[in-house]
This record gives C-alpha cells, structure tokens and sequence, in this order.
C-alpha cells in the first residue's frame, strides 16, 4: 500500500472529522488515562500520522528516555507496516526520523522556558520548525493556567499545535462536563480533551470537549492493545 493511501486510511482522519477539521494550529489537545493504558501510543499515533504527511514533530517526553521514546515508534511504524503491507518501507522510515525530533526532561525538570528555548534553538540552528508538539506526562497537578496560556504563545509563534497526555485516577473528581482532574481545573485553557479507558478488547478513546462546540461527537476511535496502533470502531 502506498504511503498517500495509508494516510487517507487513518484512523486519525475520524479523529479529524469528529473535532471538526482536527485540533488546529495554535491549539492544546490533551488525552487522558490511568497509568500504563496507551497515552503515549497514541500521541505516537499521532505524531506518526504527521511525519507521514511530511510534517515536523517535537515529541517532549517528561517520563521516559530517548530511546525508549525511540522504540515506541519504531515498534509502532514496523506495526503499522505489516498491517498495512507499506512500500518502501525504510525510505519512509527514514524520512520520518529526519522530522522528528525527541527531548527528554526527566525528574520534573521540564519548564515552559525549556520549551521555548528548545523550540527557539531547534527554528534557529538547525532550521527544523515543528507543526505539530508532542509534550507526554505533563504534570497537571502542579500546572496553572498561565503556563498553558505561556504554551499556546509558544506554538501559535511556530503555527503548530500542540498535544498533551495527562494521567488521571480511578476516583478522581469530575466536573460537569465529564472531565476529570488534574485537568478539570484548566478545561477553559484546552481546545480538545480525549479520555481513554480499557476494556477486555481494546483501549476506548472518548471525545469530552471539541473547541467550542457544545454537541460533542460520539468519537468511534480506539487503540488495540495488541499492535497499539488506533483503530476505527464500527
């Protein structure tokens, strides 16, 4: 299957549809889960829809090295390879990896000024300019809203949007819409809010905010837990 082909396939494009055209540059997306359900799968899903269409990603990561990182797409790609029985495999790969670029801030060392220092060297000395930041583990309970407002200036100035992961807790407080803390108290600062919950077969991915739009889509989209690959439910 070509490369074009596969794209026009993804399941993203249901994510797209669902939100209304997809995040948007300038924008904050955030997934949330428990630990260990596939938050970090599905940023690299996205992520790796993006450097599929030629796109530049900043994948930030807050828990896990660069080659652990590394390996999330690497296992995923060669997935996503066999299912979809891909061309030229290793020149696509190899395209990918020259637009993607991994950070790594571990032992909560992250800061926005971090990430506007790495952006800043990234555009300036080595002419790579992201569309799409991927930031994975933010801590949510210690963030305020000014950080966030402080984010979204970073990304609208590189005309990129911008997707989070955040964990959440089996008996955490929800607010009226649905969404639970740490991330409920910032819900007026996030254009797109995911939930992720598993069953016994797949990882489910639920739709909580879609920008401004007060009817929020049934969001048919889910993860298998097998190839973590996103998959669309019927």
């Amino acid at each position: 299957m070509h490369q074009k082909e596969i794209n026009e396939r993804s399941p993203v494009r249901v994510l797209e549809a669902s939100i209304h055209g997809g995040l948007g540059r300038g924008n904050i997306g955030v997934v949330m889960a428990r630990h260990g359900v596939g938050k970090t799968a599905f940023l690299v899903g996205v992520a790796m829809d993006d450097l599929l269409r030629a796109r530049k990603v900043l994948h930030i990561s807050l828990d896990h090295s660069v080659n652990k990182v590394r390996s999330y797409y690497d296992e995923i790609f060669m997935d996503l390879t066999h299912a979809r029985e891909m061309e030229g495999v290793w020149k696509v790969q190899l395209d990918m990896e020259r637009n993607r670029h991994i950070h790594c801030y571990l032992s909560r060392t992250f800061t926005v000024d971090k990430l506007r220092d790495a952006v800043g060297f990234l555009r300036d000395h080595v002419d790579f300019q992201p569309a799409t930041v991927i930031i994975d583990d933010y801590d949510f309970e210690r963030a305020r809203s000014a950080d966030l407002e402080a984010m979204r200036e970073i990304i609208r100035e590189l005309d990129a949007e911008l997707w989070m992961s955040a964990v959440v807790h089996r008996d955490a407080d929800l607010n009226s819409h649905g969404v639970p803390e740490p991330v409920a108290h910032l819900e007026k600062e996030l254009d797109v809010i995911l939930g992720m919950a598993h069953d016994t077969k797949a990882v489910h991915v639920s739709l909580l905010k879609d920008h401004d739009n007060p009817d929020v889509s049934d969001l048919k989209l889910a993860l298998d837990p097998t190839t973590m690959l996103l998959v669309k439910e019927r």
